[in-house]
């Protein structure tokens, strides 16, 4: 089995939206390379399946969750060397934030009542699960939040905690998946805040060359460029994830995402039992 990423829907909506021109020209270089790629497979006798994870809508409303828990006295921070960097363990509250769901973890039960008074007055929040409603979407894991969080169409979740950027973490500016707590999309931009933030790219890179150590710190703090989001159910199906086989036998209206794995299984010959035993 070989899996193959292509960016090109994922980036350029991102950064412009699905209606952009940019979006389309990504569109259109996609169709050029996945057409190469399925040749390719194909010629070789391979059975090829494109699948989507999801789709991007227009989404330009920035929600500031972690701030509004600050604000409310449930995060805690703590400072180094002047920035200030989030300290779950002594926080009551706090979210993970991807794209447009936010898990929020509250760790005394106690707390929850605080935590929701803080998120309702939050604009773009569409809805809050806990509970039996959590459970009932599908995200009853122990690993899940407390609360669960779906921004609405044209909103999305920030990771953001600080309130003064001046206090902000030495990662908010890189693109530093694993350090931030939660999905970056500004990662995606160079801060046009900053003039000189292409040259300092190009000048990190050569330090990369090198082999010194640098810090590609040209990410913008102003969350506001984004043009694009995702994780929320689809309202119809022209913004649903979408699933192409070559193999006309597995055919169905509709597969739920959790059975992609168990189809991938049974094209390539394996019993889906066999594969956990």
């Amino acid at each position: 089995m070989l899996l193959v990423y292509l960016p090109h829907l994922d980036y350029d909506h991102q950064r412009f939206g699905p209606a952009a021109a940019e979006s389309a020209a990504a569109a259109a270089e996609l169709d050029d390379v996945a057409g190469e790629l399925v040749e390719h497979a194909q010629g070789r006798g391979d059975t090829v399946v494109v699948l989507s994870e999801y789709g991007i809508t227009d989404a330009r409303r920035p929600i500031d969750v972690n701030r509004a828990l600050r604000r409310a006295g449930l995060l805690e921070v703590y400072t180094q060397a002047g920035m200030e960097y989030l300290d779950p363990w002594a926080s009551r509250a706090f979210a993970v934030a991807d794209h447009q769901i936010a898990h929020v973890y509250v760790k005394d039960p106690a707390d929850l009542q605080a935590a929701r008074d803080a998120l309702a007055g939050l604009r773009g929040l569409d809805v809050a699960l806990e509970g039996d409603a959590r459970r009932d979407a599908g995200l009853g894991h122990e690993r899940a939040g407390e609360i669960v969080l779906v921004a609405e169409p044209d909103a999305w979740f920030t990771y953001y905690y600080w309130l003064d950027d001046e206090r902000a973490p030495d990662f908010a500016r890189n693109v530093e998946i694993h350090r931030k707590p939660g999905y970056d999309p500004a990662e995606l931009f160079f801060d046009p805040a900053d003039k000189l933030a292409k040259p300092k790219a190009g000048a990190t890179l050569l330090r990369k060359k090198l082999g010194f150590r640098y810090a590609m710190q040209v990410v913008p703090l102003d969350p506001s460029c984004v043009r694009g989001s995702h994780g929320r159910l689809p309202d119809g199906p022209d913004d649903a994830p979408v699933l192409l086989c070559s193999d006309p036998a597995p055919a169905r209206d509709r597969i739920a995402a959790t059975d992609v794995r168990d189809l991938l299984l049974e094209l390539a010959g394996v019993k889906a039992g066999a594969a956990t035993a």
